[in-house]
């Protein structure tokens, strides 16, 4: 028997090394119906450099917005060897949505907002919509509230790197640029 996963945005099947690639497949009966729920196949999209378009802040997402998170997170794993992070409207949609890379996953989070913080450092940081590096101020520790990819709400404490990520991103959304 075979078995389909989802696979970032893509339709793996088990037992098979190759990413089956289905347009626009909400339900599916494929290979005898034991496909789940797969969402609209995602594309990598351009990293917007516009200064303007940047500093404009974003808008707060809807569950319509499903196809924006599937883009930001294969646009992140396609540019993770010069990228931990991205917000959308680094892809062009000014929509509150981000994606981190914690590690082994992309994690995406809607409509987040930074809701305490702990520990001000100063550090230096770059961005792949600009040249070159600024100094910031960021937190050590950081508790966030957000949607997840489901649109479930979620409330977590980040500390470290991946704060300093979630804080880069979220000021995207603000319209903040290092």
């Amino acid at each position: 028997m075979f078995r389909c996963l989802v696979y970032y945005s893509k339709l793996k099947v088990e037992k098979s090394p190759h990413f089956v690639d289905f347009k626009k497949i909400k339900y599916s009966r494929y290979l005898g119906g034991y496909c789940r729920k797969v969402v609209d196949i995602g594309m990598v999209k351009p990293i917007v450099k516009d200064v303007f378009f940047l500093n404009q802040k974003s808008e707060m997402a809807s569950e319509g917005d499903g196809q924006v998170v599937v883009d930001i997170l294969d646009t992140l794993k396609a540019n993770e060897k010069g990228c931990v992070g991205l917000a959308a409207n680094m892809i062009g949609v000014k929509k509150r949505i981000i994606a981190i890379n914690m590690g082994m996953i992309n994690v995406a989070m809607i409509n987040p907002v930074i809701t305490k913080k702990s520990g001000a450092y100063e550090t230096e940081e770059g961005c792949l919509s600009l040249v070159g590096v600024r100094k910031t101020t960021r937190y050590e520790e950081i508790e966030v509230e957000y949607l997840d990819q489901n649109f479930v709400a979620k409330k977590n404490k980040y500390r470290g790197w991946i704060a300093q990520i979630i804080q880069h991103e979220v000021d995207h959304c603000n319209g903040i640029v290092i």
